[in-house]
């Protein structure tokens, strides 16, 4: 089925997940997308996306709005609106909200599919777990 080239908001894929509100804007489900997803995330204060990996895919975390603790394998980094984190597929990484504001990412990947699991939680994992200690 041929999906419109524009998205609004409201047609996007509104998604309540582990404390943020995810809104999938481009990805199979949404439009024509092959070779990417764009997620645009809400992530209240005290929340995030604790440590994972994306077997398969590659991602690109960009603020909106507020600021966030992101984390690339063990190294971590404040970044504010109009910054970006660069994930290669595979490697670990993680982004949370310790302001008192909502936070507002837009998430980038890419390939749109996996043949695999796209998410692997690895926060209970050590050196995972103890990381922010």
């Amino acid at each position: 089925m041929k999906r419109k080239p524009f998205i609004t908001e409201a047609e996007a894929i509104k998604e309540d997940f582990k404390g943020r509100t995810n809104y999938w804007l481009c990805n199979p489900e949404v439009a024509d997308a092959k070779g990417l997803q764009i997620c645009r995330a809400v992530l209240p204060p005290g929340e995030g996306h604790n440590f994972h990996r994306h077997p398969e895919l590659e991602e690109v975390i960009y603020v909106l709005q507020g600021k966030v603790e992101q984390w690339v394998e063990q190294e971590k980094q404040v970044l504010n609106p109009g910054e970006v984190a660069h994930i290669p597929a595979d490697v670990v990484h993680a982004t949370f909200n310790d302001s008192d504001e909502d936070a507002v990412i837009l998430a980038i990947l890419s390939p749109a599919a996996s043949h695999g699991p796209a998410t692997v939680d690895v926060f209970d994992d050590e050196p995972w777990k103890s990381m922010r200690g």
